[in-house]
């Protein structure tokens, strides 16, 4: 145990956030560089070493969390970031992006403050890149075997290194231009800088892995041509089919879902584009979605200098405390307050939209809502609730709804759906085609960070147990398990 009495002498302390003012001028991450160091150890000293560490259950990776923060308080950050690689190849990805679940599970927040678990991680690894212990890890002999993994978000390059750390050939297919995903096209550079990702390619090429980018299995290459060059397939191609709002005026110029929105922005900050062909400079921008998608396009906003920001969400406003019926150590639904919200602009709860209005060339002007009571858990609209709200740039946030069907990948594998759509897969991620597997979003539907990582490093064990006949690579996860909810 790090510090006996750290959890009764230590309060909890976060990451200090640049000014809104400033922040809001740029793209760079919204923290204060190297704010956490000066304070991090005595915050990983309030770890309790529980005899049972609830943590676990909250992280579906199986972190060796109380363990990593003894390495952080005694400072011996090359151990730490040991531990931490143990169970999660991309901890910078998820201490900046994943909501910690970790957190909500920990023993401590029974009725304090818990540990800043995901604070003390993207320490320990931005502390391990600076000191050089992240180095490339290739394989001491190669299998034989080849292995093509569809889709490079955080599923994707988890089953990628893991196979090619086992020996395997493996090469990464991308239909975008660059490799990433949702990671690189889909989380804005405020939330987390792209030269997180661009070091970890590297890394990954040094060890063996192969990238193809700009090319979309199904379209530019046939599902069954692929399946007959390598010996096995690892499916990681998300679940990117954006819930739409069927509602009159939806066709109007000015309408997009934020997987429309939100690439183009990072494509400026890429350097590929000057400005964005959507962009919300000057309008009353509308978000339709409360979730995280949602509080990115609202952040995304604020850059481009929108004129107003209101945020929308069909559910009621959640509490700021734990509800009865959400108790420790699931995950509860809060209200939260991103670094975006911070930043201005209004969120609207309990409300639906009716439909949009547009002016005579076709582009939307205002939206059309009501507030909505849920009877039998289903929303009803509330008579004489109706007003309408300026909206000269909508996006819509509301979710994920499956696999892209379109491009023919599951249709040229003759892959099985389950029930909810996703792409059908056994104990060991295996499809019904054989040497076909399935991680990430793509099996489970839409998740979170963690939760990808954790599917892309158990399908790899998967994969190498068909090609090899067994396996030492870590599985956290089968494909049944399921977050600490309610």
């Amino acid at each position: 145990m790090a510090d006996p009495k750290g959890f009764l002498t230590t309060g909890r302390e976060v990451a200090k956030s640049r000014p809104v003012d400033e922040r809001k001028n740029d793209w760079n991450e919204v923290y204060v560089p190297g704010s956490l160091l000066p304070i991090i150890s005595k915050q990983a000293g309030r770890c309790m070493d529980c005899g049972i560490p609830f943590c676990h259950n909250g992280c579906p990776l199986g972190n060796l969390i109380p363990e990593w923060n003894d390495y952080a308080y005694r400072e011996d950050w090359t151990a730490a970031s040991e531990r931490l690689h143990a169970t999660n190849n991309f901890p910078e990805f998820t201490g900046r992006l994943c909501p910690a679940p970790c957190e909500s599970a920990c023993v401590l927040a029974i009725n304090q403050p818990a540990v800043t678990i995901k604070n003390v991680e993207v320490s320990i690894i931005d502390k391990a890149w600076d000191n050089g212990d992240v180095v490339p890890r290739p394989p001491e002999r190669l299998s034989g075997k080849t292995v093509a993994v569809i889709g490079s978000g955080p599923a994707g390059l988890a089953a990628a290194q893991q196979l090619t750390r086992a020996g395997h050939t493996v090469a990464v297919y991308e239909r975008a231009d660059r490799i990433g995903g949702l990671l690189r096209y889909g989380i804005p550079e405020f939330k987390m800088e792209k030269s997180h990702i661009n070091r970890r390619i590297e890394q990954m090429r040094a060890e063996g892995t192969k990238f193809r980018t700009e090319t979309e299995i199904g379209r530019d290459i046939d599902a069954a041509k692929l399946r007959r060059r390598y010996d096995a397939v690892v499916i990681a191609a998300g679940a990117t089919v954006s819930r739409d709002l069927p509602v009159p005026g939806r066709e109007l110029n000015g309408v997009h879902f934020a997987m429309e929105y939100l690439p183009l922005a990072n494509k400026v900050r890429e350097g590929d584009l000057t400005v964005s062909p959507i962009t919300a400079e000057g309008k009353h921008v509308v978000v339709i979605g409360g979730g995280d998608t949602g509080a990115d396009c609202v952040g995304t906003a604020h850059r481009q200098g929108a004129a107003s920001v209101t945020q929308l969400e069909i559910m009621p406003r959640p509490g700021e405390d734990r509800a009865p019926n959400q108790p420790w150590p699931t995950f509860p639904m809060l209200y939260k307050v991103t670094s975006a919200h911070e930043e201005g602009g209004e969120r609207i709860y309990s409300v639906s939209t009716t439909h949009f209005e547009g002016d005579e060339d076709g582009n939307v002007q205002s939206l059309h809502l009501t507030e909505v009571e849920f009877k039998d858990g289903r929303p009803e609209p509330k008579p004489g609730t109706e007003r309408v709200i300026p909206a000269q740039l909508v996006t819509l946030a509301m979710g994920f709804t499956g696999t892209d069907r379109s491009n023919g990948l599951v249709d040229q594998f003759g892959l099985e759906l389950d029930a909810r759509g996703n792409i059908a897969r056994d104990a060991e991620y295996a499809t019904n085609v054989d040497g076909v597997y399935v991680a990430g979003d793509a099996g489970r539907g839409q998740s979170l960070i963690v939760w990808a990582i954790a599917e892309g490093r158990s399908a790899a064990r998967g994969v190498d147990r068909y090609l090899t006949g067994a396996s030492e690579l870590h599985a956290p996860i089968r494909p049944t398990d399921r977050s600490l909810t309610v």
